[in-house]
């Protein structure tokens, strides 16, 4: 009788799962959630505008703030001697360098040399400019968040003498 019994039981919970398996899950917002691949070369690059960037950069859009996230995300090229202009971002900065050799530099502080595997976290505020060394392009991946609607506040260029020090 226990076997008949446990057997009905795991049915109908087996059933019940099968049923369900096939609804979309609505969060307490009401809003349905589903996951989403954007295949890689569904957004155009774009070259970096030079009153933000010295040299050659390619920015290649990975994904853009979508609501409750704040987050946005790219993967920039610099060729060699390729570099940002200084700049702060408003909640932050994350950096992951994917291939060849870079700068990074914080206002008043020494340069440093970034590689592939490295992560750079720059906080709200600073003032900062990152790049390709001279002889040899470089690929990272940012990451920031939006406040405002805002990511990056831009400032002047890096002049050469910054950029060779």
């Amino acid at each position: 009788m226990k076997l008949l019994a446990t057997t009905v039981m795991s049915f109908s919970l087996l059933t019940l799962v099968h049923a369900q398996a096939g609804q979309t899950q609505v969060p307490s917002g009401g809003r349905a959630q589903t996951v989403e691949v954007r295949r890689n070369g569904s957004q155009p690059s774009t070259k970096g505008p030079a009153e933000n960037f010295t040299g050659s950069v390619r920015i290649d859009p990975l994904f853009s703030a979508r609501d409750p996230s704040r987050m946005a995300g790219g993967s920039v090229t610099f060729e060699p001697g390729a570099r940002t202009a200084w700049h702060t971002h408003p909640l932050g900065q994350t950096l992951i360098v994917t291939a060849g050799s870079g700068y990074v530099q914080q206002w008043g502080r020494p340069i440093q040399e970034i590689r592939p595997g490295d992560v750079v976290h720059i906080p709200p505020g600073v003032k900062h400019w990152h790049g390709a060394t001279a002889t040899t392009a470089m690929t990272h991946i940012a990451l920031q968040e939006q406040l405002d609607g805002k990511n990056v506040d831009w400032m002047e260029q890096v002049s050469d003498e910054q950029y060779r020090k």
